[in-house]
């Protein structure tokens, strides 16, 4: 290949993402210096922090630059090689975002085994998300037995995990999704207690009913009317990991009505970045594949084909259309 395709970022979103803010491009593969490799991706992961490094708001991390190849998490196979520490037909994770091809000297490149599991899966339950799950379980909430742990968005690939691990932890683990098949899928498959469907209209009665005995930690990738209902249900001393606000990510104001309980239950909030505790993936990905090959955490993806795709597949990511890792194959 002389050739491959990217996507750039083309405009910043004004609210909702739309296809426009995008443009799909074809580049000349470079020619590799000593000490790079070149890596054709197989997967591109696609992720909810992606609206907000789109937008130039002042964040965690430095927005998404215009016209660049659009950031996000790929795993591929290493085609030609001048680095001593990878040879071909390797296959590495690493972030070279919405394009086919990338070229690195190395740095922030991880080898993955796709022989027990397969490459996707670096990318959701043994990549990032899973990552994520790990850590705010085991980092920030640290359930006790029996305790109620109670995440939201639970169908995706950072709630699933998060259910299961809890569960495997001795706890309740009750999911909040948006509709019935998703919260079917929770229960019957992931083996969580219960999960509540948002979307029905009866959100705080039907939480109510799913946590008798309250709640001690909450795992928070939404916020909004979610968070702030299973926020009106904690116990003393609850924690909260705060991972996501999907709610808020074209601009609305997320007001928390049950504020107050932040004082009355003594909560522990911690808001965390993944990415900013690397020093913890060897221990999170090495525990988080034992169990998926063991078949004690199961996961599902959501796959779209073909570069040109992964737009209008981070647009239904947003609005919650995924089940599962949302995912674009390359190849």
């Amino acid at each position: 290949m002389t050739k491959y395709q990217r996507i750039v970022l083309a405009s910043r979103p004004r609210g909702a993402v739309v296809p426009e803010n995008f443009r799909l491009e074809e580049a000349e593969v470079p020619a590799l210096a000593e000490g790079q490799l070149l890596v054709r991706n197989h997967y591109l992961s696609l992720d909810p922090y992606m609206r907000g490094r789109m937008s130039e708001a002042k964040s965690y991390a430095v927005p998404q630059p215009l016209d660049e190849t659009m950031i996000g998490g790929t795993v591929g196979e290493v085609v030609e090689s001048r680095h001593p520490g990878f040879a071909v037909g390797e296959f590495v994770a690493g972030m070279f975002g919405w394009a086919e091809m990338g070229v690195s000297g190395g740095a922030g490149l991880r080898k993955v085994d796709t022989g027990a599991i397969p490459a996707s899966a670096h990318l959701g339950v043994v990549g990032m998300p899973g990552m994520t799950a790990w850590y705010g379980m085991h980092e920030i909430l640290r359930p006790a037995l029996g305790e109620t742990v109670v995440v939201s968005a639970a169908s995706g690939a950072v709630g699933s995990a998060v259910g299961q691990l809890a569960k495997l932890a001795g706890c309740r683990a009750v999911g909040i999704a948006g509709g019935r098949a998703k919260c079917d899928y929770v229960v019957q498959e992931l083996g969580f207690d219960a999960c509540v469907d948002y979307k029905a209209g009866n959100l705080k009665a039907d939480l109510a009913a799913a946590t008798p005995d309250g709640i001690d930690a909450i795992f928070e990738n939404v916020g909004g009317e979610v968070f702030d209902t299973a926020l009106g249900r904690t116990n003393a001393f609850a924690r909260v990991a705060l991972c996501g606000l999907l709610a808020g990510y074209t601009g609305a104001e997320i007001p928390i009505r049950n504020a107050k309980k932040l004082l009355l239950s003594r909560i522990m909030l911690r808001g965390f970045i993944v990415t900013e505790h690397m020093d913890m993936w060897p221990q999170g990905l090495s525990d988080m594949g034992r169990l998926v090959a063991a078949g004690k955490l199961k996961y599902r993806e959501s796959i779209s084909q073909g570069l040109a795709s992964a737009p209008d597949a981070l647009i239904g990511l947003l609005q919650g259309r995924n089940f599962g890792k949302q995912l674009v194959k390359l190849i």
